[in-house]
């Protein structure tokens, strides 16, 4: 480990990934310790045209004493290398080796017998997919998603024929970029530079985003069917989205208080098909990342999340709840 660029206590390691078409491949593991000794550690994993400055989510974990760990995905921020399209990716499962070498460091190296996946948007998806194909192992104890990106938040004939269409004519030049709507008011509303509040490496996470390529647009499309046709996750998921949805085309007050990438009633809809366990929670005035939305909001966010981690992921060794014995059986 070494310092990471968010300075002390934050430290990164770079995992190597081998290589791919355009070259060296790595991803970014962050870690921040807590105060005291634990066996509990917190995997983060961010979305699309994204990476990890969130310190305040690391606060609060850290705070409840959990080990934080952050993961920059390969082409993303810290990971992002020169020679590489950014953000992009042929399928899901290629982000499956760092999410396996983040799940041994944390465990076996750094010796935590209790992990929680918390993934936002692209990174909810991701992780979703992920915990189903690792379901059994004891690798993952529990997911929180936060916007997690189940669908396109788009009319239903772009969505079904016309992106079909799209990606069956551009499957030969995945690096092919397709037009899609800007998701600079988003951006628009969260950089401190505009009408936001937040400050972040506008490198890694620019304001108008990344371009869209046929490659991972296609990607998205796949993962997305298969959750839709039912996932096998074998622990408690917590989803978490807003109640509103942003579908304004020029810039509005109402972009700090709703969800302006996703329909949140596509995230409700498909929450169930994750597993059997799956807690569902909707935060009025949210954002898309929720934990970047207004103060009174974030708060109950995190008061929201205290309570599902506290009841579904307490602390290895916490004795099982005593249920009373069946009628029958006194």
């Amino acid at each position: 480990m070494e310092i990471d660029v968010l300075g002390p206590p934050y430290e990164r390691h770079t995992i190597d990934l081998g290589r791919d078409d355009e070259g060296d491949v790595v991803a970014t593991l962050v870690r921040r310790r807590a105060d005291g000794p634990t066996r509990r550690a917190v995997l983060y994993v961010h979305g699309f045209v994204d990476y990890f400055f969130q310190t305040h989510l690391a606060d609060f974990f850290v705070e409840r004493g959990w080990d934080f760990y952050a993961l920059d995905l390969r082409k993303y921020g810290r990971s992002l290398l020169p020679h590489q399209t950014p953000n992009f990716a042929r399928s899901l499962t290629d982000y499956f080796p760092e999410l396996d070498e983040a799940a041994r460091i944390i465990r076996t190296q750094d010796g935590h017998d209790q992990l929680l996946v918390a993934g936002h948007s692209t990174g909810g998806l991701i992780t979703s997919l992920w915990a189903h194909t690792r379901q059994g192992r004891g690798i993952v104890d529990g997911l929180f998603l936060n916007s997690p990106f189940f669908d396109f938040n788009v009319p239903w004939l772009v969505k079904r024929p016309l992106l079909a269409a799209t990606i069956a004519a551009t499957r030969r030049m995945p690096y092919r970029k397709i037009p899609m709507a800007s998701v600079g008011l988003y951006g628009q509303s969260l950089h401190s530079e505009h009408r936001g509040e937040w400050n972040y490496d506008l490198t890694w996470k620019p304001v108008f985003g990344f371009p869209v390529t046929a490659g991972w647009l296609d990607a998205i499309r796949r993962g997305q069917q298969r959750l839709r046709a039912g996932l096998g996750i074998d622990v408690p998921v917590m989803v978490a989205c807003s109640t509103r949805t942003f579908r304004g085309r020029a810039w509005h007050d109402d972009l700090r208080v709703s969800d302006s990438v996703l329909d949140v009633e596509h995230i409700v809809r498909w929450a169930p098909r994750l597993g059997a366990r799956v807690t569902i929670a909707r935060f009025d005035g949210g954002m898309h990342d929720l934990t970047l939305s207004g103060k009174e909001v974030r708060v109950e966010v995190f008061r929201e999340l205290a309570r599902w981690s506290d009841a579904f992921l307490p602390p290895v060794g916490t004795p099982e709840v005593e249920v009373p014995p069946a009628p029958e059986d006194a």
